[in-house]
């Protein structure tokens, strides 16, 4: 009952990140209708902003995340206002083809400039702290992570349903030429959405990197299990999403229990299996 219980929290706490991997690519799909190839490889590039930031002031990767935001911002809204905006509404292909070709531009960026050595990095002594509760060993790093990550879809979900910048998002998405008539720079909303999206990109590359070690290779991974959140859980469905992490999640910890291999296996295959049952996801609406 023991090990159940530990596999099980394990679990909700891993889902729980890649839930925060597929925050950012559920809010390019649901406002932007765009999907980001080059994703993944972001989250890498923002892991190893973070390894610099920490080898040229000294501090550790939580530290870290104070200079990270930032960055991930402005270079979120430049890559938008410079690159993405000249294929935004122009068909699902031509974003696909952009990103994809990003996505190759960087990690050929970052293995030049970083090597392809395997890199880690240092979260201080909060690494080594845990809690026992009735038995059950929690880690404190990776129940912080799992707290972030709730709060971050939660701070998401209230800001796109209860304020402004949310109902600017949603009549961009719904109408994009209506809400030019009515004021809305849809180009200008897009680099600002795209930077808050590098931003909690920033946050999850941090939280990733001190659980996981990293490559420059490894953004494909990371696209994966941010796309299977996304559409397990319904697409645009923030919360949908945090569902749709949390399936893989323990799905994986509990398939590596029977085969310690195959602990991805069978977080693909339950992905495979709900939507083979529900084609739109968990929580997708039906068209009518």
């Amino acid at each position: 009952m023991q090990i159940f219980a530990e596999t099980l929290l394990n679990g909700l706490m891993l889902g729980a990140l890649y839930a925060l991997f597929g925050l950012g690519l559920s809010l390019s799909l649901g406002v932007m209708g765009m999907i980001n190839i080059a994703h993944g490889d972001l989250i890498v590039v923002g892991a190893y902003l973070t390894g610099v930031a920490m080898g040229l002031f000294g501090i550790d990767a939580i530290a870290a995340l104070s200079l990270v935001i930032p960055a991930m911002f402005v270079i979120g809204w430049l890559m938008q206002q410079l690159l993405l905006n000249r294929v935004v509404g122009r068909g699902p292909l031509a974003p696909l083809l952009l990103t994809f070709g990003l996505s190759i531009v960087l990690q050929n960026l970052l293995q030049e400039i970083f090597t392809a050595d395997t890199r880690s990095l240092q979260a201080g002594d909060l690494a080594q702290l845990g809690v026992n509760i009735s038995g059950v060993s929690i880690g404190v790093l990776p129940l912080l992570s799992m707290l972030v990550s709730i709060a971050l879809l939660g701070a998401t979900h209230w800001l796109i349903g209860h304020t402004h910048f949310g109902r600017q998002a949603r009549a961009v998405s719904d109408d994009p030429d209506t809400a030019r008539l009515v004021g809305v720079n849809d180009r200008r909303f897009f680099a600002l959405v795209t930077g808050f999206i590098f931003a909690t990109i920033g946050i999850a590359a941090v939280l990733y990197a001190v659980r996981t070690p990293f490559s420059p290779t490894a953004g494909p991974e990371r696209l994966l299990y941010s796309f299977e959140s996304v559409v397990l859980g319904g697409l645009g469905n923030i919360w949908g999403t945090l569902v749709g992490g949390l399936v893989i999640g323990v799905a994986q910890l509990f398939g590596a229990k029977i085969s310690s291999g195959l602990g991805p296996f069978f977080g693909h295959l339950v992905f495979l299996v709900v939507l083979l049952a529900r084609p739109r996801g968990l929580f997708g609406r039906a068209v009518p």
